[in-house]
């Protein structure tokens, strides 16, 4: 009887330490956001202006989403990471179990304080229509999973592209998919998409959703985009909607070419009046001149500034 009493002892002390670490998880020790009218806020009306980096696509570059990654981003004041998820070319659709590279990753960026946006990155498939239901079915395990969590972020299509319209298309799509976040996460910010490659800001913002805590999304590459893109963004804002760039290169939109950091420094200043939000393209060493770390650098955040690319140092010195 004493051997069972301490075999119960020792499974009870198991299954509180399982709950400890999942708590830590849960609760993330960041302020929880509200958007009001254009900006990003706290509990206390304060202006939050989230700024860090995107993942290339999770399905060839997450294993630079580590822990020391993460901290390395931190320490150089980064508070944000956005996971990008592709759906198709070999992502998701293919693969559902890279949600689990998804989730480890976004599990190890909250225990660094970090914000994280969960990124459903479709490209090559154009329209959110296309991949609905799974999209519904991922968002609804995502948000069950960190509904109570105040650092999580919700970007429910990427770039919507091709023959793709807001009224047609990505409006209602968003009417399904963001009720089924609401559900286990009724707080929690959700980014959309717009139309062409989400450059359409102005399109969203002059016909917008009715949800509360929903931001649009514009994309910009630095060698491609210029004073007629920050219009439409300046358009979208007078409406009284809020517009998030969850992805922008230094590079062309290609990924290529450049860097063009002239550029990229007007983006930002443009973005520094306005108190917006932002993600660079990309935490990775892919060969190509948006990516922030050259070719062959380790995954582990160890990185020094002869790790980084022309891109890399650039932006990491405007956290």
């Amino acid at each position: 009887m004493k051997f069972s009493k301490r075999c119960r002892l020792l499974v009870k002390l198991v299954v509180l330490a399982v709950t400890v670490m999942q708590l830590k998880v849960c609760l993330a020790a960041v302020p929880s956001l509200q958007v009001r009218g254009v900006d990003l806020v706290d509990d206390h009306g304060n202006t939050v202006i989230l700024h860090g980096m995107s993942t290339h696509g999770m399905q060839w570059f997450g294993n630079f989403a580590t822990p020391g990654a993460f901290q390395y981003l931190k320490g150089r004041g980064a508070n944000l990471i956005r996971l990008a998820m592709y759906t198709g070319e070999g992502g998701y659709i293919a693969n559902p179990a890279l949600k689990n590279t998804v989730f480890a990753a976004a599990d190890a960026a909250l225990q660094q304080n970090l914000y994280v946006i969960i990124d459903w990155h479709i490209l090559q498939d154009g329209n959110p229509q296309l991949y609905k239901q799974q999209a519904k079915h991922f968002f609804a395990e995502a948000a069950g999973r960190y509904g109570n969590n105040p650092g999580v972020i919700y970007e429910i299509c990427n770039e919507p592209n091709g023959n793709v319209s807001w009224q047609r298309d990505i409006k209602p799509y968003a009417e399904e998919v963001i009720p089924v976040i609401r559900t286990a996460a009724p707080h929690s910010v959700v980014l959309v998409g717009t139309p062409t490659w989400s450059q359409d800001v102005d399109v969203a913002a002059a016909d917008p959703l009715s949800f509360a805590n929903v931001m649009y999304v514009c994309h910009f590459y630095a060698g491609t985009h210029g004073q007629d893109l920050r219009d439409k963004i300046d358009a979208a804002r007078s409406k009284g909607v809020g517009v998030f760039i969850s992805e922008w290169g230094t590079s062309r939109a290609d990924g290529s070419n450049g860097v063009f950091l002239d550029n990229a420094a007007q983006w930002l200043d443009f973005l520094a009046q306005r108190q917006m939000s932002w993600a660079n393209w990309s935490l990775c060493d892919k060969n190509e001149s948006s990516a922030a770390l050259l070719p062959g650098t380790g995954t582990n955040g160890n990185w020094t500034d002869e790790s980084l690319s022309p891109s890399g140092r650039f932006v990491f010195s405007k956290f």
